[in-house]
């Protein structure tokens, strides 16, 4: 499967995710929804982000130009709100697997479908 059909099938083909994209630990976009682009930036501070999520929080989080809310981070996961908008942002072995969603769309639907991609490329080493 290719990192494309991970977004289009996987994140944005659930119904939970309206946005999404995949980026390399080593920068670079893999894969994204058609129009949404992250910024050499905004990869950058990503990639920042998840190594050190507890900086995130006091920073937030820049996506597609808009900035997110930090309301919660783990070990490998960082939470953002914008007003009723949100994302999920998940590292992996080898990526950051970035999702948004829209309101009506909520964190608790979300979440699942992100966190449980992530654990799949986990096992497989990705």
């Amino acid at each position: 499967m290719s990192w494309q059909s991970y977004v289009d099938t996987n994140l944005v083909g659930s119904g939970k995710v309206t946005k999404a994209a995949i980026v390399g630990l080593q920068g670079g976009i893999w894969a994204s929804s058609p129009g949404y682009t992250l910024s050499t930036e905004e990869q950058n501070a990503l990639i920042a982000a998840v190594k050190a999520p507890e900086t995130a929080q006091a920073t937030g989080v820049r996506l597609h130009g808009d900035k997110f809310f930090v309301v919660r981070t783990t070990d490998r996961s960082i939470y953002g709100k914008k007003q009723a908008d949100g994302c999920v942002i998940v590292k992996t072995v080898q990526a950051i697997l970035v999702a948004e969603y829209v309101a009506p769309l909520q964190a608790p639907e979300t979440t699942p479908v992100v966190e449980g991609l992530a654990d799949y490329l986990i096992s497989v080493g990705f």
